[in-house]
Parts: structure tokens; sequence; C-alpha cells
């Protein structure tokens, strides 16, 4: 079935390819064969003026024949060939034009494929509460309507991230200013705290100041979902580095948990990527993804755990430490 609608996919993009094509080899042909129409009259006059004087003979009569049938068909084999040339390009320039709409309307259907996959879960789960809860009492009504309004809350987060991913993956996208890594390193830290000490976590933040050119929020966003995937697995303890060398920033986040699993080394940062212990919607490595190379810069896993954000180094003089307050 997925094969049989790519094919008509590929089938509609080809016969719209071949339309625009043809509507643009109609409009040179027009153009050309009023032209050569033209050419034709008045090379016709020149030559009867030429042979004005022998015209009134059988002779003369016979060389302008013969001229006149030598000239539309020089025009003709111009005809052709330029008709030829034009309907390639005519083709080429078809495809071009129709790629970028073909290309908007895949994101348009994967977008909503993706929208239909996750949440089928939770719209399933809060149907299922709903239809279990009626008739009960208050206090499994209350446990119901906290489990909906979870699942809910879930659902919006996810379609935020959808919506994320759906936008052109760079500067574009963003609104640039100077922001210092380090304090939204520390800012998000402060943040993910409570639910570190309450699973034994320790986060630990070390490195300079380092400022980049980049949108402050996601940036956080890159820096809470790193931390968010560190704290998912880390045994005891979470490590964040801000560093730069020569014109790149460096963020590097490790934990201390078993490793991403080498069946999830090559799909890490794709859509829906979850291994076998995760828990998550499988969007968060695919939005850091997203952020770093909106910014320019790009994100490997190097070891067993360490994630490694570079982005550009902003053109701006070294400044002191900034601790979040």
């Amino acid at each position: 079935m997925g094969r049989g609608l790519q094919a008509r996919r590929g089938d509609t993009e080809g016969r719209i390819t071949l339309r625009l094509a043809a509507s643009y080899l109609a409009v040179f042909l027009i153009v050309i064969v009023s032209l050569s129409v033209v050419a034709y009259l008045l090379i016709s006059g020149d030559i009867r003026d030429l042979l004005e004087p022998a015209l009134a003979t059988p002779q003369g009569q016979q060389v302008l024949q013969s001229e006149l049938r030598r000239v539309m068909l020089a025009l003709v084999a111009l005809d052709l060939g330029l008709a030829l040339i034009v309907a390639v390009a005519s083709y080429l320039l078809a495809r071009a034009a129709v790629r970028p709409l073909e290309l908007a309307r895949r994101r348009e259907e994967r977008f909503a494929a993706d929208v239909a996959h996750e949440l089928r879960t939770p719209l399933g789960v809060i149907a299922g509460v709903a239809q279990a809860a009626q008739g009960g009492d208050p206090a499994s009504h209350d446990a119901a309507f906290a489990t909906i309004a979870t699942h809910a809350l879930e659902a919006g987060d996810c379609i935020s991230d959808l919506l994320t991913l759906a936008r052109h993956g760079d500067a574009r996208a963003l609104v640039r200013e100077p922001v210092d890594l380090y304090a939204i390193a520390a800012r998000t830290v402060q943040q993910m705290q409570p639910p570190a000490a309450q699973r034994g976590i320790t986060v630990e933040l070390q490195g300079p100041s380092v400022i980049v050119d980049g949108e402050e929020g996601r940036l956080r966003q890159l820096l809470r979902n790193l931390l968010d995937n560190a704290l998912e697995y880390a045994v005891s303890k979470v490590t964040i580095t801000i560093g730069s060398y020569a014109q790149t920033a460096e963020v590097s986040v490790e934990d201390d948990g078993p490793g991403v699993e080498p069946a999830l080394t090559t799909t890490l940062f794709e859509r829906f990527a979850r291994g076998s212990r995760s828990r998550g919607s499988g969007l968060g490595l695919a939005i850091c993804r997203w952020v770093v190379q909106a910014h320019g810069g790009s994100i490997v896993l190097e070891g067993r755990s360490r994630f490694v954000a570079r982005l550009p180094l902003g053109n701006y003089p070294g400044t002191e430490r900034v601790v979040a307050e």
C-alpha cells in the first residue's frame, strides 16, 4: 500500500510537471512561429525586390520560388531546433518549479501522519478514562480529571514539538541576539534540580561564559531536552560542560547511565527514535538537532552517552562567567 501511494504521488508530480512544461513550450512556440512568419515576410519582400526585373520571366519565377522554399526550410529547421532545446529547458524548469511545492505537500502529509500517530495514544487514554468514570463517585471523578488533564498536556507538548520540526531548520526561523550559553545552562539546571534531586542525581555545570548569536528560547529548549534525556538514563550524575575553541562554541551533556543502545546510533536524532528503555515521545533529540542546525551548527553522540552540540561562536569580546539568579 505504501509503495502504491508513493507511485501515485510520483504520477501526480509527473503529470503536473508535464503540463507545466507543455505550457512553457506552447508560449514559446506561439512567439517563435509569430517571429518566423514576420521574418519570412520580410525576407521574401527583400528577395522580390532583388528579383523584380526578372519576375516577369519563367526563370525569374522559378528562382523566386526556389529562394522562398529555401528560406522557409531554413526557418522551419531553426524553429524545430529551438523548439527541441526549449522543450528540454521547459521540462527542467517545470521540475524545478514543482519540486518545492511537492516537498511542501509531503511535509504537510508527514506532519499530519505524525500528529495522528502521536495523538492516538493520549486520546485513547482520555476516552477510556472518561468512559470508565461515568457513574462513579466524586473521588474517582477527580482522579479521572487529573489523568485526562495530564494526557491532554502531554498531547499539547507533542503538537508543539511537531510544529517546531515542521518549520524550516535554518536561520530564517530564528530571532537572533547575543546570548550566554553558560547563563542559559545555569538557568536550565536550576529549573531541573527538583526532579534530579528526587531521583538522587547530581547535575554538575562547568565551563566559562560563551557568547553566541542565537535565539535564547530555542537554545534553552536545546539544553532542556539534552538535560531531560540525560536525567532519564543517569544513575547518579550528569555533567554539562560549556566551552569554545576557534570559532565554535561547544555544549556537552554526559550522564553515567548505560549509554545509547547500539541499534539506535544511526537513527538517534530522527523523529520517534526510541530505545527499549525510553519513556519519552522520541522527539526530544530531533528537536535538539533542529535547533542546532537552525543555528548553523551540528550535534553528535561521542562515546557512550555524551552528546555534543557545536554552534558558531558570536563575534563578541569575552565576558566573565554569568551565574543565573
